[in-house]
């Protein structure tokens, strides 16, 4: 459904341009009588593009009784035509039609992204039953169900590990950038991945009431709130038409000439104040794309303008999601680092787990040798086993070195502490039966990502970290960004709760995320903005505009460009009103008749359209 819309409304959108074309050539032939028609051509553009101005003004006057800009070109059209002047009428609708197009190129929407989100729901899931193993429908589970789960496949429901050790990618509804291990006891939640052993879970929340569909639910709620900004032409267009009416009427019934009358109503016609808004986010738009911005709701930059906080989520954001071995401490005078590191890349050498893999990469970065390991043996959600030159070996957690009779020293456990309070994942090295030292893995911050944020700040954006990592990790990346506020272990629906708070407090947000459990947020907030590269593309879906590059030392120009938008629309609007006045009281004296004022009030068009053009070139490295 939603591809047909989207071819629907481009086929609409290549008929508009096509009208135009034909119109603008009619225009021509009429002003310089190129054509020996029976008829003028101009009537070619009050045909193509005025009837369905008067269509739109009709249907919603009748309906709704909803007063726009529409009803009073409308009015200029039937005047125009009544008095024979058809020129003025079809350069009107013309104009009008070319800002109505504008306008329809910036609010093109995607609407791909709640389904890409309902096909990551599982669709079965393997029940548990006195006869033996069974392959349901998702939706058949029930409450209390046992299920089992194996490496590989996405958890179907929430519930609570029975039996079995694992290691649960949850991204999707945390944003974590590596695996945690899961073992009984442990909840799990729908719509995340099971990456290593089997576990069996006992369902709890089925259905609905399961965590992937909730985040269906947020973002469907989220979307539905966004206040969306209104064309001021519209917004101002019951005094438009109040005031054309007025002075026309009593210009007729002062002079008696009935041609200053519609002279007026042409001279008044929006066209400059329709074009104001349109043109400006246009060339905005181009702008943006030059420098990696993807604008995928019209009115997003002018939302973007009125942002007083920028909540950025951590991993892929701030950080590159990738974790890294951050430093190697030895705890045995016989395993210096060198030694410890390529031991622990041997035990890791064969393993799938996120961590080993980083383990084994960052060692060969190093440029050190990894000697081969025997007897290798994964053990999901605890480490490995290997022996290595002769020597058995221990990598994992604590659990797994206390199973083998390996108990941390106070030196260890203060270590280790010290790592977990960066922010970091200790993986720990046991060889020959004791503790030899650990490793500290953690997500590498951007190189860019603390002046970007200082940007924001100068830019008058309060930053605030969101993310659904532990506070220790989140903390420790806030103190390097020199980001004040931070919510840490954040589920989809608490970054949507703060962002709603912010909001009805009058401070609007801008969220800036790229994984899936962003996406509720970043529809939510008065402007989402996706890691294009390294984000989902349901976060992309969910967003307003997505950064391609991922380099987000471009977002302080964004929100300088925003600003200055914001500054060139003003300026269109308030040249196009006064030159509508002053149009005004030179048709009321009889200088202007109404071929001549729409030549005037068209010049005044041109003009809004060479300074929204300006924007292409705005630089704000250069503007500083």
């Amino acid at each position: 459904m939603a591809r047909l819309e989207a071819l629907l409304a481009w086929g609409g959108i290549k008929r508009d341009v096509i009208f135009l074309i034909l119109s603008g050539l009619a225009l021509g032939a009429s002003m310089f009588e190129l054509l020996s028609l029976p008829f003028d051509p101009a009537w070619i553009a009050i045909v193509l593009c005025g009837v369905p101005i008067l269509l739109e003004a009709v249907h919603g006057l009748v309906t709704a009784f909803d007063v726009k800009a529409d009803l009073l070109v409308s009015i200029a059209l039937v005047a125009s035509v009544c008095i024979g002047e058809d020129f003025a009428a079809g350069e009107v609708a013309f104009i009008m039609q070319l800002g109505a197009l504008l306008e329809e190129l910036t609010v093109a929407r995607a609407r791909a992204g709640i389904e890409k989100l309902v096909r990551l729901t599982p669709r079965t899931a393997r029940r548990l039953t006195p006869e033996g193993e069974e392959l349901i429908d998702a939706q058949q589970v029930r409450v209390g169900d046992v299920l089992r789960v194996l490496p590989g496949e996405t958890v179907p429901v929430d519930g609570v590990v029975r039996a079995g050790q694992t290691a649960i990618n949850q991204a999707v509804m945390t944003g974590e950038s590596l695996p945690v291990d899961k073992g009984p006891g442990d909840e799990v939640s729908s719509g995340t991945v099971n990456q290593f052993g089997s576990f069996d879970m006992v369902a709890e929340r089925v259905g609905e009431d399961s965590s992937i569909q909730r985040m269906i639910r947020l973002i469907q709620s989220a979307d539905a709130g966004k206040a969306k900004i209104v064309g001021l032409a519209d917004r101002w267009a019951t005094w438009i038409v109040g005031i054309a009416l007025s002075a026309a009427a009593l210009t007729w019934l002062f002079t008696g000439q009935l041609i200053r009358a519609v002279t007026i109503l042409v001279v008044f016609c929006p066209c400059a104040l329709v074009l104001a808004t349109p043109t400006a986010i246009m060339a905005a738009i181009g702008n943006a794309t030059r420098h990696g911005f993807l604008v995928r709701e019209g009115d997003a930059l002018e939302r973007l303008a009125l942002v007083r906080r920028a909540a950025f989520d951590k991993t892929g954001t701030l950080t590159l999601g990738v974790p890294r071995v951050a430093a190697v401490v030895s705890l045995h005078p016989r395993w210096p680092e060198e030694r410890l590191f390529s031991a622990a890349a041997a035990a890791e050498a064969r393993s799938e787990h996120p961590l080993g893999k980083a383990v084994v990469r960052c060692c060969r970065e190093r440029g050190l040798s990894i000697p081969e390991a025997a007897e290798f043996q994964m053990l999901p959600g605890r480490g490995v086993r290997a022996v290595v030159e002769g020597i058995p070996l221990l990598a994992g957690s604590a659990a797994l070195l206390e199973e083998a009779g390996v108990f941390l020293t106070p030196e260890g456990a203060a270590a280790a502490g010290a790592c977990r309070a960066e922010g970091s994942t200790v993986v720990f090295l046991a060889a020959g039966g004791e503790l030899v030292g650990l490793l500290a893995l953690a997500d590498t911050l951007r190189a860019d990502a603390a002046d970007t944020v200082e940007q924001v700040r100068r830019a008058g954006v309060e930053p605030v970290l969101l993310t659904g990592d532990h506070a220790a990790a989140a903390r420790h990346i806030a103190a390097r960004l020199g980001i004040d506020q931070v919510r840490a272990g954040c589920l989809p629906e608490d970054k949507l709760e703060w962002i709603a708070q912010s909001q009805a407090a009058g401070l609007p947000v801008c969220m800036v995320g790229d994984g899936v459990n962003d996406a509720p947020a970043l529809k939510k907030a008065m402007v989402g903005i996706a890691m294009g590269g390294v984000g989902s593309d349901i976060a992309v879906d969910a967003a307003d505009i997505a950064l391609i590059s991922d380099d987000i030392r471009e977002l302080p120009h964004l929100l300088g460009l925003a600003r200055r938008m914001m500054t060139t629309i003003k300026c269109n609007l308030t040249f196009s009103m006064a030159l509508n006045f002053a149009a005004i009281v030179l048709a009321i004296t009889g200088i202007l008749n109404p071929v001549v004022g729409a030549l005037v009030h068209n010049a005044g068009s041109v003009a809004v359209i060479v300074n929204s053009a300006i924007l292409l070139a705005w630089n704000r490295k250069k503007t500083a």
